[in-house]
């Protein structure tokens, strides 16, 4: 990656950046993140206002799915809600790991926001992440009422992996035809599997999300379905035959991000589907610029377009 097509308080942020060894002992790397976004977060002004609570819900016969739903504190009004998931590469990241950002969204936006603990690869392979998913879209609706949301307004929302999640969350329920969502939040989404773009190429050297870090990713969450030469769609979202029908999208994506052009060609897809899509490209950014180098201009520009785009979605 070339310095001079970085931003400059990126490239500075990056040149300071460790180079990390994500995939020698992959627990040890997840507690790592968690202990370097603790340490981001905590030289950070706490977040005033948001109040937050914490369920465990059905997901599985197995398992317990881990949600936290923020909203602003002493609101009684019935809120629009936003379904987010954390970013990762489906191998990393956490609920508690987004927490900041939850509550940056909620005192921004002024709608809820659930966050969810979804499991993660290589020990949960796909569909877990989806199913996972779909059980808190499931439980948000069928508790509206009494956690105070408005069911006819909930949106979906994620980074990197975790926007490829809601991505695929959405075709999901459009399919399903079980829950009618309304609009998709997706920040620098992980989308196609194939890993064959230029820019997936070209763009391998970031120490933030590497080439082989993304082929490993690909290959830990498909599990049995990787290597299939059309795997599901709600995994890969680049898959689906057809996008017609979508809630509208909200996505932008660095110019430095190996993920610039799978986003280009989704959104273009998008929009010859007759999805309303506002797609951008932020010149200079490398990927999750906007949630890893927090005080950047650059970054709080681009954090604001996602408030404000969510805010008129959530509320018109």
């Amino acid at each position: 990656m070339a310095d001079e097509a970085l931003d400059a308080e990126l490239a500075e942020f990056l040149a300071a950046f460790p180079t990390l060894d994500i995939w020698s002992d992959l627990p040890a790397t997840r507690h790592l993140f968690e202990s370097m976004t603790a340490q981001i977060d905590a030289d950070r002004p706490p977040v005033a206002g948001v109040m937050s609570d914490d369920h465990r819900i059905p997901a599985t016969a197995e398992n317990d799915l881990l949600v936290r739903l923020y909203r602003p504190a002493g609101s009684r009004q019935r809120l629009p809600a936003l379904l987010w998931f954390h970013g990762g590469g489906y191998c990393l990241g956490s609920l508690q790991e987004d927490d900041h950002k939850a509550r940056e969204l909620v005192a921004a936006v002024g709608c809820a926001v659930l966050s969810v603990d979804y499991r993660l690869a290589p020990e949960y392979p796909f569909p877990a992440a989806l199913d996972d998913a779909y059980a808190a879209l499931e439980w948000l609706s069928a508790n509206a009422d009494q956690l105070n949301i408005d069911g006819a307004r909930i949106a979906v929302g994620g980074l990197s992996a975790g926007g490829g999640l809601a991505a695929g969350l959405a075709l999901a329920a459009r399919d399903r035809g079980e829950y009618r969502l309304l609009f998709q939040s997706l920040w620098c989404p992980m989308l196609d599997d194939r890993c064959i773009t230029p820019s997936s190429i070209d763009l391998a050297e970031s120490k933030i999300w590497s080439r082989d870090s993304n082929v490993r990713a690909w290959r830990a969450y498909l599990g049995n379905h990787g290597g299939a030469s059309n795997p599901s769609p709600y995994a890969a979202p680049t898959r689906a035959a057809d996008l017609a029908g979508l809630p509208p999208v909200y996505m932008r994506v660095g110019s430095m991000d190996l993920f610039v052009d799978e986003n280009a060609a989704y959104a273009k897809r998008l929009i010859e589907a007759g999805v309303a899509t506002d797609f951008a490209t932020i010149e200079g950014g490398f990927h999750a610029f906007e949630s890893v180098a927090v005080d950047a201009q650059i970054s709080q520009r681009t954090r604001h377009g996602y408030y404000r785009a969510l805010q008129a979605a959530l509320f018109a």
